[in-house]
């Protein structure tokens, strides 16, 4: 006798049905033909806006470049090394400890942190003049290095300030005085800067590889002829600085909320800014991590519900139930 297989009872609800695919209306599509469509439209419109509206491509300052425009600035900027009154020379931590640097609410920052790029300023004018091969050069570092540190610092601090006083900074116009090996010392200098060998004799200093550009920078930064550059440019620190692209361009808008705040006072005229500008971006950063934390902030969305506008199409749809 045959029974009946019992079936289990079907839920409600749960018949689903397979749709047929001759019901919904079909059409070719062409993945790869409309992804080329897109990049050649892309790829031409990205070539001529940026042809039309491309930021100048200035060339970077070589010290060759800088020996060249401006010779004299070279001279005052290797006696202002020799005389340890250059910026890089009086900065502080991370080069030196001749100050305790920036500061927030007291607390020596820059101090706490240390030297941890030892540069000697004198070093950076040496350096590359121990590699030059003349005899005249050899015997000007032997005089200098025969000398004690006080009378060191005192024929280059003599020199700087003759070059000061001197018309146009112009060297042959320096008065006579007691400047030891120092006058040739920077004309020695000036050569090597002419030549174009500076970078490399710097860069190659104290590392493996040879490509730290520290001690470039720092002795470029030390001299005005940066600053002015940048300042024809548009690119001085009171002409909003990195906002800007050389000339009338606007720069990178990442960085317009950090560097905003150098131009407004306090921080405008205050010798700590760079700390000053860093803990107020670090205020701000925590204040928006913990944003969903602070009472009254993360009611604004609330009592300003500006997102109800934006997505007035969800809103309407989806009206807001009482209870």
């Amino acid at each position: 006798m045959a029974t009946a297989t019992p079936t289990r009872p079907r839920r409600r609800g749960s018949h689903h049905t397979t749709p047929d695919s001759h019901s919904f209306a079909t059409r070719p599509y062409d993945l790869v033909k409309e992804f080329v469509i897109a990049l050649v439209v892309v790829g031409l419109l990205t070539a001529g806006l940026a042809a039309v509206f491309s930021s100048p491509d200035e060339p970077a300052i070589s010290m060759s470049g800088w020996a060249k425009a401006a010779p004299a600035d070279v001279v005052a900027t290797a006696a202002a090394e020799l005389a340890g009154t250059s910026v890089s020379a009086t900065y502080g931590p991370p080069y030196n400890s001749a100050a305790e640097g920036q500061k927030v609410l007291g607390l020596p920052l820059q101090k706490w942190g240390g030297v941890r790029i030892p540069v000697d300023s004198t070093k950076l004018v040496l350096d590359p003049l121990s590699a030059r091969p003349d005899a005249a050069t050899k015997i000007l570092l032997a005089s200098w290095q025969a000398a004690s540190p006080t009378q060191r610092t005192a024929w280059a601090t003599a020199y700087a300030d003759a070059l000061a006083k001197a018309k146009d900074g112009d060297p042959a116009a320096v008065a006579p005085g007691n400047y030891g090996p120092v006058p040739g010392l920077a004309a020695s200098f000036l050569g090597v800067a002419r030549s174009g060998g500076l970078e490399g004799l710097l860069t190659s200093a104290g590392t493996f590889y040879g490509g730290d550009q520290t001690r470039t920078i720092l002795l470029l930064s030390d001299g005005a002829y940066l600053e002015d550059t940048a300042r024809a440019q548009q690119l001085g620190g009171d002409q909003w600085g990195m906002m800007n692209e050389t000339g009338n361009y606007p720069g990178q808008p990442w960085m317009w909320l950090y560097t905003f705040w150098y131009q407004v006072p306090p921080f405008s005229t205050s010798d700590n800014a760079d700390a000053q500008v860093w803990a107020l971006m670090m205020v701000l950063t925590l204040g928006l991590m913990f944003l969903p934390l602070i009472p009254g902030l993360r009611d604004i969305p609330r009592l300003i519900p500006i997102h109800r506008l934006v997505w007035r199409d969800y809103y309407r749809d989806h009206p807001r139930r009482g209870g």
